[in-house]
């Protein structure tokens, strides 16, 4: 548990080589410090320090009303703080994409690299249709956060309880949401154990993570992809239903020097498939 300057606590777990580079990975939306990550074994032999953390809300971590992405440059930086780590990479996976290129944004002489994997792109994109290709439960989420907290708390406290009740039944769901790159990567039982966890962790004392990440990605980012100025990697399956590839696509067009890859036969579970790949150009 590490806390904040402003009196938090957060939940924070290292895995891999101790005196490797350290790269910060922020789970999707929702998750934990638990979500699915190379093995310890795997990081070691690369030579990677990952760190994770509940985001606020999350798991064992504090809650933090009102945050926007960009405010999780601010625990990154008071977790690299408490751990001796002055110069770091960020690798985000789905929700929690945008918040790793918020560290890049407000982080510029601390993070060497940024990878956003299947990210959302802002709520207010300039030409995009931000609700195009997306599964219809994201839909409505994000539909609903207008309606603010209270309306997002109570669509999403049901969803999380039945997530307590049963977290694999939850995950065996979404083999039927899904198209069929993401069908073939879910069929793998570890990457369904890993998820379950992952779902179980997030949830397991409140919603309210979950509900201020949906707050914070359906409000402005607080800082412009036009003004990263960091290596960035983005990468993206061309079929996910969750965070479609326009929003990648549109952020390629705007953050400069961007590397962006959107493979055809990739959903958005692919990523983790490629997590392995994306370390090892996030090392630096």
């Amino acid at each position: 548990m590490i806390r904040t300057p402003d009196g938090r606590e957060l939940a924070v777990e290292t895995r891999g080589h101790p005196l490797g580079r350290p790269v910060f990975l922020l789970h999707g939306t929702p998750g934990s410090r638990h979500g699915p990550a190379p093995r310890s074994t795997v990081l070691y032999r690369m030579g990677v320090r990952l760190i994770t953390f509940d985001r606020p809300g999350y798991g064992d971590s504090d809650r933090r009303p009102g945050r926007r992405v960009v405010d999780a440059a601010d625990d990154v930086a008071a977790i690299a703080d408490a751990l001796g780590i002055g110069e770091f990479a960020v690798m985000g996976r789905s929700g929690g994409a945008p918040h790793a290129l918020g560290c890049a944004a407000r982080l510029p002489d601390r993070t060497a690299r940024a990878v956003a994997l299947v990210p959302l792109a802002p709520r207010d994109a300039d030409g995009l249709d931000w609700f195009e290709g997306m599964t219809e439960d994201n839909v409505r989420a994000y539909t609903i956060a207008a309606g603010g907290p209270e309306a997002v708390s109570a669509e999403l406290t049901v969803r999380a309880e039945a997530i307590r009740a049963d977290p694999k039944a939850t995950v065996a769901a979404m083999h039927g949401m899904v198209p069929d790159p993401d069908r073939g990567v879910l069929a793998d039982a570890a990457i369904r154990a890993l998820l379950v966890r992952n779902f179980a962790e997030g949830l397991r004392t409140s919603t309210g993570g979950w509900v201020d990440d949906v707050l914070a990605l359906s409000s402005p980012w607080q800082f412009r992809p036009e003004d990263i100025r960091v290596p960035v990697l983005l990468w993206h399956g061309a079929q996910d239903v969750f965070a479609p590839a326009l929003h990648t696509r549109w952020l390629a067009q705007r953050i400069p020097g961007a590397h962006c890859e959107v493979p055809w036969d990739a959903a958005h579970f692919g990523a983790l498939e490629v997590f392995t790949r994306a370390l090892r150009w996030a090392r630096w």
